[in-house]
C-alpha cells in the first residue's frame, strides 16, 4: 500500500499564557486555529511555538517533533481519527512514526477537539 499525503499528521506546538507546550495534532493538509485552540481550553489564543521553545520543552527539534513521549497537553484534531493508520513526526526531521490514531489518544492522554480552520 501505497503512502498518500493524506496520511500525514503534524503537530504543531503551541504556548499558553504560562509558557507551557500544548501540541494541536491536524491532518498533513489542515491548519491550526489557535482561536479553536484557546476556546477548547478556556485559555487566549496560544502562540506558535519559536523552534528554540520546541527544542527545549519538548527535547526535540522543529520538524521532528512526534505527536507523543514529552511532557504537553495534546489536542487531536478528529480529522486526524479518520483514518485507519497516521504517519507523524518521530523524533527528527528524517524520521517518521506509523500509528493508529485512535492509539494516539492513550499514548499522549490527548483530548479530541475541533481545531483545524
Amino acid at each position: 500500500a501505497q503512502v498518500q499525503p493524506e496520511d500525514f499528521v503534524k503537530n504543531i506546538c503551541l504556548i499558553d499564557a504560562d509558557g507551557n507546550l500544548i501540541v494541536a495534532i491536524v491532518k498533513g493538509e489542515d491548519r491550526v486555529s489557535t482561536k479553536r485552540v484557546g476556546k477548547a481550553l478556556g485559555i487566549e489564543p496560544p502562540e506558535i511555538a519559536t523552534p528554540d521553545q520546541i527544542l527545549a520543552l519538548s527535547g526535540y527539534p522543529c520538524g521532528g517533533v512526534p505527536s507523543f513521549g514529552y511532557k504537553a497537553r495534546f489536542l487531536i484534531d478528529p480529522r486526524v481519527l479518520e483514518k485507519d493508520v497516521v504517519y507523524t513526526g518521530g523524533g527528527s526531521e528524517n524520521s517518521l512514526v506509523r500509528i493508529a490514531p485512535n492509539k494516539l489518544i492513550t499514548a499522549n492522554n490527548g483530548e479530541v477537539v475541533r481545531i483545524h480552520r
